[in-house]
């Protein structure tokens, strides 16, 4: 099999992306099981986007010939966009402080719409690497704001969980953006 970089950086990171993604759902699924679907059965559909998005940057990775680079930038904006839409901002779950869940509310819809932006353009490969990079640090605030709703809030069974699925989202827009980068042009 013939992968799609060559260069030992890009290489990397799509191996951290797919070991941490891959260890993530796993310990998602493990939740899954161990609290009883009737809790979490949400983060069933999640994970189908998740393993989706896993997917889609292997065979991108691997150079797959059924999978263009039209497609890949597609179907990941699409089921990131998915996973932003359900989480983050219908099903979003509920913070302790108001100013914590309206700032994370209001990065999700910006991440959305930068979602949207990105694969709605006809000529995606202008989007700079600025702007891709932008994608993955709004997704990274917004993880980090709901760690920080974890720690202020007592701590219970399901803490260990939710400290790991918040991390899952940007480990995959990590992945994606340093997948979408190398087809960027530069500006």
């Amino acid at each position: 099999m013939e992968t799609r970089f060559k260069k030992g950086a890009k290489i990397f990171d799509i191996i951290v992306t797919a070991v941490g993604g891959t260890l993530s759902v796993g310990v998602m699924l493990y939740a899954v099981f161990h609290f009883g679907l009737a809790e979490v059965w949400p983060e069933l559909v999640l994970n189908l986007f998740y393993i989706a998005c896993l997917t889609m940057i292997w065979m991108y990775f691997f150079n797959s010939r059924r999978f263009t680079t039209q497609q890949f930038n597609y179907w990941c904006s699409v089921s990131v966009g998915m996973t932003v839409l359900l989480r983050d901002i219908l099903f979003a779950s509920p913070l302790a402080y108001f100013a914590l869940h309206l700032a994370c509310l209001t990065l999700s819809v910006l991440l959305l719409c930068m979602l949207t932006f990105f694969y709605a353009r006809k000529d995606w490969k202008s989007y700079t690497k600025r702007n891709l990079w932008a994608i993955c640090v709004i997704d990274i605030l917004i993880a980090t704001l709901y760690n920080v709703d974890i720690y202020l809030e007592p701590i219970n069974e399901y803490t260990d969980y939710l400290l790991i699925e918040i991390w899952i989202r940007p480990t995959i827009t990590y992945g994606l953006v340093a997948c979408f980068v190398t087809e960027a042009s530069e500006p």
